[in-house]
């Protein structure tokens, strides 16, 4: 929201400075995003008249005047803009003026002829750009001799105010007077406005048939306009001083009226209208071509104002251009009409723009403004065009229905930490329109209609804060005691996990739960992802089931800025629906690894990073719970190499190597890495046990076994592990080999034993049946001893 220091003053005059000022609005929750003035720096320059214009002698573009600057006699200036002719009024800058950009006038003589002074332009002067080629003209009944600042109002203060989502009352002139009234208790004079005198007896018929979506419609015909004079001066200041460009006189006065008291309007030419305006919803598939040169397909979710041979705009968002205004518009229908934020919201992002109206719409506009801004337009269009205006014509739809907020004053002073009385916290709710009134240990407010976010105790407590002033709060530092909170011994310190993962090279990302749909299809084969009703853009409409798509964007973003070699991991939730459609958030951990295996040195070669790699880091992650890895198939996966982690049996997570379709399709030159694992498996473990340390030497059999090539390593230990022994203490595999000397389709495991004893000395007797033991074992899944 922009607007007009001197604007808002006409209305509530806080009788601050703009840096005062602007602190104030912060401080009350409406953040000043910045604050400049109207124009830079400068002085001496005032109003001139141009007397008399003659060729210079000697330069073909120069031109010799006469100029009236209110000094007492004419001042002959030099000047070669094309426009400047004897009779208009321009800003002119006298000797010893400072212009923007430090440049100084002086007498001067230009092709031998005196010039005592500068005629300016609008680019001179640092103003916007009024669009003519030379001098700034002015108005003809400017006075002579005033000064420029002063006349234009160039000492103004424009401010930028980042409004939230729920103070929609504040997006305009009408609403911050009213908000500045009660934060300084200063005089609050809003625009008087008067019902027009009705001397046309044309009427514009409506019709609501979605009540539901419009609550109020007003309608009014003006006959005999002039559409092609110009908005004043004064109109024009203000509009662009809101960020407003001027278009024309009808649109202007629709725009100033909207900042001016909130209510978006919107004029019609009414000979381009056929039989009534109707409010409905569109049809799928309905077009309409829009004000800002597009041509629409309309969904059925868009409310549209139409008539009864078509669509003529979008409900609070656009105007048609079929039946737009121009300057042979000689009759027109004003529009002023409550839509339901509901109905407006998300269409901007939906069609792909939006409109100051629009805005306004999805936030909120007051219900009961819309008779008043008719009727300020009405005034304008009368004012500055011409005209007769006819009856307004109001159809009804469903409205809000405003009830009523209890405060309590113990709660007030409680949470604010101060005894703020009753009687002020009366005069806080009072100033700002809610209507309080008295009750057994507080009071009771009711929201106004240009308040859609006071419905519970909360809010007024809020408003009554904010008006009071953060800055009146005590600043009293408080003290308290803290308990930790236990950790079970069977539960692992989750900032542990971040560390170790630090230590393994890894460095942690945040990304979006939100994410674009073709990554749930490509990396979770997930056709059925949960879809957000109201996306924040079409790449993040739905909800995440695994991690990788992020990591993967995080990935490409680093190779677009060189970094080639990549290790980053995230802990964050996943989300997915249960087989009663119930929805299930887990928490896991991703990991992705990418590059070289070490970091670029002189004490080992480089290779790539490979599957050993990281399943390395995911067994140091899981040190101490049996993590088996299970050959296994994944829809983001290399299909033979990819791994499901098993622990105690159960899944808990995967690792391997991105498949080659998303190398191509995600433009990677090298395939990564990637793990995922449920953060309960990694957060858990075994309660540890206190066990003696044998005092007696350990003995070691190292067993060959030959068994079949599809027979894996992890079957031959499981099926060794599965001997109960209390002698056996380790079990590992040592070599494998494949080659001469062995059955084809034949491979050998040798494997290591280590047996210990913690209260005696091992003999062949003790270790020669555990050894029987293991190796009938090993037959059970194919293996014969060497």
């Amino acid at each position: 929201m922009q607007f007009s220091y001197n604007w808002l003053k006409t209305q509530a005059d806080p009788n601050l400075s703009a840096e005062a000022f602007a602190h104030l609005l912060t401080m009350s929750g409406l953040e000043v995003e910045e604050a400049e003035t109207a124009a830079p720096a400068f002085n001496n320059v005032v109003v001139a008249e141009v007397k008399t214009v003659e060729k210079h002698p000697d330069a073909d573009r120069l031109n010799i005047t006469q100029v009236d600057a209110g000094t007492g006699e004419l001042i002959q200036i030099v000047c070669g803009a094309p426009n400047v002719r004897a009779g208009v009024k321009v800003p002119c800058a006298l000797p010893g003026a400072v212009l923007p950009g430090n440049f100084k006038i002086k007498p001067t003589k230009m092709r031998g002829q005196a010039s005592n002074g500068m005629l300016c332009s609008t680019n001179e002067l640092g103003l916007p750009d009024d669009g003519v080629d030379g001098l700034h003209i002015l108005s003809a009944d400017a006075p002579v001799g005033q000064n420029i600042r002063d006349y234009l109002d160039l000492d103004d203060t424009v401010f930028t105010l980042k409004i939230t989502p729920n103070r929609a009352d504040c997006l305009s002139i009408k609403g911050l007077a009213r908000e500045v009234a009660a934060l300084t208790q200063c005089a609050n004079t809003p625009v008087a406005i008067q019902a027009a005198a009705v001397t046309s007896s044309k009427k514009q018929p409506v019709r609501i048939d979605a009540p539901a979506d419009c609550g109020r419609f007003l309608s009014r015909v003006i006959e005999g306009v002039n559409a092609r004079a110009a908005s004043p001066a004064w109109m024009q200041q203000r509009l662009a001083r809101s960020g407003v460009r001027s278009i024309s006189a009808l649109v202007d006065i629709g725009n100033y009226v909207m900042l001016e008291l909130g209510q978006p309007m919107h004029v019609f030419d009414a000979d381009k209208l056929t039989g009534s305006i109707i409010v409905r919803r569109a049809a799928a598939g309905e077009t309409l071509a829009c004000l800002n040169e597009k041509t629409v397909t309309l969904a059925d979710n868009t409310l549209l104002i139409a008539d009864e041979a078509g669509a003529l705009s979008m409900a609070g968002m656009m105007g048609g251009e079929a039946s737009a205004v121009t300057d042979d518009t000689q009759n027109i229908v004003l529009e002023a009409a409550w839509f339901a934020p509901e109905v407006i919201a998300g269409k901007a992002r939906q069609y792909g723009f939006g409109s100051d109206s629009s805005f306004r719409f999805e936030r909120g506009v007051d219900f009961a403004l819309q008779r008043d801004a008719i009727e300020r337009a009405t005034e304008l269009v009368l004012q500055i065009c011409g005209g007769a205006a006819g009856e307004v014509v109001e159809a009804v739809g469903q409205l809000p229905e405003r009830g009523r907020v209890a405060v309590r004053t113990e709660r007030v002073q409680k949470l604010m930490g101060v005894p703020v009385d009753e009687v002020r916290m009366e005069s806080i709710l009072q100033a700002l329109g809610l209507a309080p009134q008295k009750t057994d240990g507080g009071l009771e407010a009711t929201a106004p209609s240009f308040r859609f976010d006071i419905e519970i105790e909360a809010d007024l407590i809020e408003e009554i804060a904010r008006v009071y002033g953060y800055e009146n709060i005590p600043d009293n530092h408080t003290a308290g005691c803290l308990n930790m909170l236990p950790l079970p011994e069977t539960r692992r310190n989750r900032f542990a996990v971040y560390s170790h993962m630090a230590a393994r090279g890894y460095q942690e990302v945040v990304s979006y739960a939100f994410v674009n749909e073709q990554w749930e299809q490509d990396f979770a084969a997930n056709i059925q992802p949960i879809r957000l009703q109201n996306p924040l853009a079409a790449q993040y409409s739905v909800m995440r089931s695994t991690l990788i798509g992020g990591l993967v964007e995080i990935l490409q973003n680093n190779l677009n800025r060189k970094q080639n070699r990549v290790r980053v991991f995230e802990i964050a939730r996943v989300f997915s629906k249960d087989a009663d459609g119930a929805f299930v958030q887990n928490e896991r951990i991703g990991g992705l690894a990418y590059g070289s295996a070490v970091p670029e040195q002189w004490g080992e070669k480089a290779r790539a990073v490979d599957f050993y790699d990281v399943k390395g880091d995911i067994e140091s992650l899981l040190a101490g719970k049996n993590a088996v890895f299970v050959k296994a198939e994944h829809p983001a996966l290399h299909p033979g190499r990819t791994a499901e982690i098993h622990i105690d049996g159960h899944s808990v997570g995967f690792v391997g190597e991105l498949h080659p379709q998303w190398l191509q399709k995600y433009d990677l030159p090298q395939a990564p890495l990637v793990f995922e694992i449920d953060m309960d498996a990694v957060l858990g473990r075994e309660k540890t046990v206190y066990r003696p340390v044998s005092k007696f030497q350990p003995a070691r059999r190292d067993l060959a076994f030959v068994l079949p090539e599809n027979t894996s390593h992890d079957q031959l230990l499981a099926a060794l592990r599965a001997v109960r022994s209390k002698l056996v203490q380790e079990i590992a595999v040592f070599d494998v080999y494949r080659g001469s000397g062995l059955p084809e389709g034949m491979k050998s495991i040798a494997v290591k034993v280590v047996l210990q004893d913690a209260e005696a000395t091992l003999t062949d007797e003790a270790v020669e049946p555990v050894v029987q033991a293991l190796v009938e074992a090993a037959a059970a899944v194919g293996a014969k001893l060497r």
